[in-house]
């Protein structure tokens, strides 16, 4: 059976989710352009777990009326568990960039902008960083201006950190501790030393690497029937591509 790389990565953010070490997950809030980590949060639902997911994109059904100042409400009263960000650029410290590149403000290569990701990333219970393209240009030993800081100052009031971040090649756990990631598992296809030549930043690196593991036969029927269904209207291109599933005319 053919697993589509997409398929791949949405049960890989799915088991984090899951994650019995983790503080459990009781609402995500999924934002623009997130279709995997949007598949991730209705397989977990799918697999008969209680999830109160909220896609900001969707159509109808979104309980954010007003846009962004009810979901940061929301965040500020402690009652959104997980959300996830991305960056032009991420760096080892979990940082993330949304404004561009070079000087102040980012004139040589710009970004669509920070919006909500400090406060989100500062106010959720945790933040699971996405980005499909793993190359030396986004995954940067520091980013050149922080959108979102991946850890802050002793005294500093935050209620969450990055959990991990989820990649094209692989996975990577982040220890706020000590401010650092560590290589969970790799793609098939993918080594220790391939990830190490397509990542900007140092990260700790166990004895034995394992392989992400493929979706279970359940995990692929839940995500190309009820999960597929779920995000039709919402990513109707990402449906259309992935899982070859259009809306009804």
């Amino acid at each position: 059976m053919t697993i589509r790389p997409e398929e791949r990565l949405a049960t890989a953010v799915a088991r984090l989710i899951l994650d019995p070490s983790a503080p459990p997950v009781r609402h995500a809030a999924v934002g623009n352009a997130s279709a995997i980590p949007a598949a991730a949060c209705l397989l977990v639902k799918a697999m008969g777990n209680p999830l109160r997911i909220s896609l900001l994109t969707r159509p109808r059904g979104n309980p954010f009326t007003e846009g962004g100042r009810e979901l940061f409400d929301l965040t500020g009263q402690g009652r959104v568990d997980l959300f996830f960000l991305g960056g032009g650029q991420i760096d080892g410290q979990a940082n993330i960039n949304l404004l561009g590149t070079g000087e102040w403000p980012g004139t040589a290569a710009r970004f669509p902008g920070s919006f909500g990701s400090a406060f989100m990333y500062m106010m959720t219970g945790r933040t699971i960083l996405f980005r499909e393209e793993h190359s030396p240009r986004v995954l940067v030993e520091k980013v050149d201006m922080i959108s979102a800081p991946g850890v802050s100052p002793p005294g500093v009031f935050r209620r969450g950190m990055a959990q991990a971040l989820v990649t094209g090649r692989c996975v990577f756990r982040f220890d706020a501790a000590r401010a650092r990631f560590a290589l969970e598992s790799v793609h098939p296809g993918e080594t220790v030393q391939s990830i190490r030549a397509q990542t900007g930043f140092d990260f700790d690196v166990a004895d034995a690497v394992p392989e992400t593991p493929d979706p279970t036969e359940q995990e692929l029927a839940l995500l190309r029937g009820p999960v597929c269904d779920g995000m039709l209207e919402t990513y109707p291109e990402f449906c259309a591509r992935v899982f070859n599933r259009r809306l009804a005319a």
